[in-house]
């Protein structure tokens, strides 16, 4: 895991060098908020909004590798820009502009992964919300590893009134729904 830590290391100094707003999520915020686990990526929320994207994606491509040829054009449509470290570590870099995703960056903290390796990472609430958003089998797997190591201090009602309006983009509650019944089962045992 020491490359994915100095992977992270360059992409936030060049990050933090453009001012732009960010943080960290994926595998390393499950690090912080849950159960050690191991990740071969590192998954960046970059607050770009709408209409400038392309000055964000520009820049990074100057400086990283893209992962496929069409990582503009991908980046675009996706609003993910698939890069990769000069190690070949994959960065994947999500563009973000909605309401949600300023606060989570507003949210996010620095936590001190290793001696002198501070990240700044989404909170273990904003982590739920995005990984119940997206609803792998992977991902339910992380947010058990959350709640069971977080329980006394996550804030479910910021968790809850988050992912509802996310899910009434979506126009389904299914997310929220296998949410609530697992940490109903979690925090009952």
């Amino acid at each position: 895991m020491k490359h994915v830590f100095e992977a992270a290391a360059d992409i936030t100094r060049f990050i933090e060098a453009q001012g732009w707003s960010y943080c960290i999520i994926g595998g390393l915020a499950v690090v912080r908020w849950g159960r050690a686990r191991a990740t071969v990526d590192v998954d960046v929320t970059l607050l770009s909004g709408f209409g400038k994207e392309e000055e964000f994606i520009d820049a990074l491509l100057r400086s990283y590798s893209p992962r496929r040829p069409d990582a503009r054009e991908f980046a675009l449509i996706s609003r993910v820009l698939l890069l990769q470290t000069q190690g070949g570590v994959g960065l994947d870099v999500a563009l973000a502009g909605f309401h949600f995703e300023e606060r989570l960056i507003e949210r996010a903290t620095l936590y001190e992964f290793l001696p002198g390796l501070k990240l700044m990472t989404a909170s273990g609430e904003d982590l739920i919300i995005t990984k119940a958003f997206a609803g792998r089998p992977r991902d339910w797997s992380d947010i058990e590893g959350v709640v069971l190591c977080q329980t006394k201090s996550l804030d479910w009602e910021l968790i809850i009134s988050e992912l509802s309006q996310l899910c009434d983009l979506l126009e389904s509650r299914e997310s929220l729904d296998q949410l609530l019944q697992l940490r109903d089962q979690l925090t009952a045992e």
